[in-house]
């Protein structure tokens, strides 16, 4: 898999500039021989922009983005970046409406705007094409209105139920990669990502075996 445009990507639509990195992004996504390449809509930097023009802006980009996509015979998977919640990823993928543009599901992402991943998962499992597996534990911010209130903490140690959400995967016939991702450590860690990173591949090995026999886990940080 090859990842465009961390952090902001397409800003909501509004950076035409990025559009042409991002398609030209195809030619190397197909030299590494990579079949999915994660793109970044928006992100939380714009969350509390208008997400109607968001949607909108995007969509219309994401339609002419898809017919490059399939030239190269190569899927995005558009991420929920803290940015939109389930119900509007859906709306977006629909409004493109081509096997060409599927979900990087970020198993903690739609936690962070309170939007329940389960629930998600149940709308956006068959449009799935690249995961970011990620688990949350609270940690009080200076102000309430603080995002990073969800901090990251190894699979397995968090509340997100990330096994039910591997088991809807495989349920729907995900084959891809369960790729662990690690952003803003809970201070419970001590800023050993390195140990972190390993406790979630271990914990994802296992439920790669229980869920998805012939695939394994992979670590990114």
């Amino acid at each position: 898999m090859y990842a465009w445009g961390h952090p902001d990507g397409l800003e909501g639509g509004a950076n035409k500039e990025a559009y042409k990195g991002m398609v030209q992004s195809f030619e190397y996504a197909n030299q590494i021989g990579a079949k999915v390449m994660r793109v970044v809509g928006s992100s939380l930097r714009f969350r509390h922009q208008p997400h109607e023009a968001q949607l909108e802006r995007l969509a219309a980009m994401f339609r002419e983005a898809v017919k490059a996509a399939e030239r190269w015979g190569i899927k995005m998977a558009v991420e929920n970046h803290i940015d939109f919640t389930a119900d509007e990823m859906a709306r977006l993928l629909d409004a493109v409406d081509s096997p060409y543009l599927g979900i990087n599901f970020d198993t903690g992402n739609f936690l962070r705007l309170l939007d329940d991943p389960i629930k998600g998962m149940a709308k956006l499992a068959p449009r799935v094409y690249a995961t970011h597996i990620k688990d949350l534990k609270v940690q009080k911010g200076v102000a309430a209105d603080e995002w990073y209130f969800f901090s990251s903490a190894p699979v397995g140690d968090g509340v997100v139920d990330n096994q039910r959400l591997v088991q809807m995967l495989a349920d729907a016939g995900f084959d891809g990669v369960l790729a662990v991702e690690i952003d803003f450590l809970h201070p419970d860690y001590a800023n050993d990502e390195d140990a972190a990173v390993a406790k979630s591949v271990s914990e994802l090995k296992r439920l790669a075996q229980a869920f998805t026999p012939h695939k394994s886990a992979s670590a990114l940080s």
